[in-house]
């Protein structure tokens, strides 16, 4: 019987090698075939479709520091002041809709607006002129929020001016 010398160890790194060469060796191949055929076009690729949206700024109505559960004619005033406010903004095109919320779990929402502006700092200042803000009875968090246009409409908010 004969006996063969063993083999030689065949490392990963020998392989990697291997690979890269054969890689290699076989996209020669492949390029020089193409050059004997005519180049085909590559089948167009589907743009993605484009979603337009629209911005608007989410100003959510917090009790402030100054909130109490009381119905004074302090309030009163107050929030007379502050729904005069909001009937202002609605007229000027600036103020979408808004409204008080209920059934919470977290009694400090007290309600929200959707506003039509081109900043936030625009919606800031506009949320922070309201007098219930102004006395502390509300505070407010403001976000840019986003929607497909044409998804939302709101046929009796006046048109921005």
């Amino acid at each position: 019987m004969t006996t063969h010398a063993p083999l030689p160890r065949f490392h990963s790194r020998h392989a990697a090698l291997a690979a890269l060469l054969c890689c290699s060796l076989f996209a020669g191949t492949a390029d020089a075939q193409s050059k004997d055929k005519p180049a085909q076009a590559a089948p167009p690729a589907k743009a993605a479709p484009k979603v337009d949206f629209e911005k608007h700024y989410l100003v959510i109505l917090r009790r402030g520091p100054s909130w109490t559960p009381e119905a004074t004619p302090e309030v009163e005033r107050i929030q007379k002041e502050h729904l005069a406010h909001l009937d202002r903004m609605a007229e000027s095109g600036k103020l979408v809709i808004a409204g008080p919320f209920a059934e919470q779990q977290d009694p400090t929402f007290r309600g929200m607006c959707l506003y039509r502006t081109e900043t936030l700092e625009e919606a800031r200042k506009l949320a922070e002129e309201d007098p219930a803000v102004k006395a502390g009875r509300l505070k407010v968090e403001i976000m840019a929020w986003y929607t497909e246009k044409g998804y939302m409409t709101f046929p009796k908010a006046k048109p921005a001016k």
